[in-house]
């Protein structure tokens, strides 16, 4: 919580704008990540993920910083560009695109895709001919708050077959990309990974195809209830990953965090609706709020994340309490398995601030699910 969210809370307060929940963005916070990442791998690219918060003016102040940015769709790339970014800082990053979109994306001026199998190469060679190509590995997310499942990227031994279709019909075989699960606190778990891009660089190179790049995508972390370790500390760790598996020839490298660059820098304020028991025997209370999983809290679900939540009367003694969403959908509850500790005197009406929501949140929150409204941003 910065005193610039502080006060902008306080301010909106006292004018009476107490209209809902709201994410406060601190861009100062954004600023300071940034540079953070810059100066821990410095010379590694920086491709921020916008969905992780695509903010208009968090994307100006990337652009105007000289981030580069990974998009997800044509939506994504076109609000970059409006940003002030130009075409050549960014890249398709889903490995799942319409190929009208790929066409939309290379009339836009984008020439650097991801694909994880041939049918997405075959694509790429009839709409953006001549583009630059990277092939997602699967890996171990071992380590990870939020391990990624299998949805993208393909077994290490596939990757040098995708790479060399796409070198026979024209296209650039560039490099390699993976990611090691979202939330990864543990700097060393890029090592498995960079092995086997090293054995498929070696592998293509064999065959006379010389990759270039490695994209260690996203994965460094925003600090909830635990700690987690600085971003030194992952770009010390990876370093010395990349000499021990490719010596003095390291590629390129370029890195995608999303919740890493924004999450630190949001505070979502919301009100307590309902406080009450489900028995006369009920040990624990039944906190409902008026945000849930719907309402940009999606990432609770199966209690992956645990937000540090924050209230007036945090000096007050706690009980373990569940906590819900205001929507009529039985999922729609935060903490049940785990209940969170909460003040005793906590009271209907009272505020409470959910800390680390800079990131996943806007993007999650559905557009009127039981007519309650999208999660209002201020960015200040």
């Amino acid at each position: 919580m910065t005193e610039r969210i502080q006060d902008f809370l306080r301010q909106r307060r006292l004018e009476g704008r107490d209209d809902g929940p709201c994410l406060v963005l601190d861009l100062d916070v954004v600023r300071d990540n940034y540079a953070a990442f810059a100066t821990a791998l410095p010379d590694t690219r920086v491709f921020y993920a916008v969905k992780a918060n695509p903010a208009p003016e968090v994307l100006s102040l990337l652009a105007k910083l000289g981030s580069c940015f990974d998009a997800a769709s044509v939506v994504e790339i076109e609000q970059v560009l409006a940003a002030g970014a130009t075409p050549d800082r960014i890249s398709f990053g889903n490995t799942i695109k319409k190929e009208r979109d790929v066409a939309r994306a290379y009339a836009l001026g984008i020439r650097l895709f991801a694909v994880d199998c041939e049918a997405e190469v075959e694509k790429i060679a009839r709409a953006a001919p001549g583009s630059r190509v990277f092939c997602r590995i699967l890996c171990d997310g071992a380590g990870a708050e939020w391990p990624l499942s299998r949805k993208f990227g393909c077994v290490p031994e596939m990757a040098p077959r995708v790479l060399e279709l796409a070198h026979r019909l024209g296209l650039t075989a560039y490099g390699i990309s993976f990611h090691v699960g979202s939330q990864q606190r543990n700097p060393r778990m890029w090592d498995g990974a960079l092995k086997s891009s090293a054995d498929i660089f070696r592998d293509l190179a064999e065959r006379g195809i010389h990759l270039s790049m490695v994209n260690l995508g996203g994965g460094f972390p925003t600090k909830y209830l635990k700690d987690v370790p600085a971003v030194k500390a992952y770009g010390q760790s990876i370093f010395r990953s990349l000499r021990k598996h490719f010596g003095n020839k390291i590629p390129e490298t370029i890195i995608e965090p999303g919740r890493g660059m924004v999450g630190s820098a949001g505070i979502i304020e919301a009100e307590v609706v309902l406080i009450s028991r489900k028995s006369e025997q009920d040990t624990v209370k039944w906190v409902y709020l008026d945000i849930g999983k719907f309402n940009g809290l999606a990432e609770t679900m199966d209690e992956m994340i645990r937000y540090p939540i924050r209230t007036e009367f945090d000096e007050d003694d706690k009980e373990l309490c569940i906590v819900a969403g205001p929507t009529c959908d039985s999922v729609d509850v935060l903490y049940e398995k785990d209940p969170y500790p909460l003040p005793v005197s906590l009271e209907i009406g009272a505020k409470v601030l959910f800390e680390g929501t800079g990131a996943y949140t806007t993007t999650y929150s559905a557009v009127g699910f039981n007519g309650f409204p999208p999660l209002k941003s201020y960015v200040i």
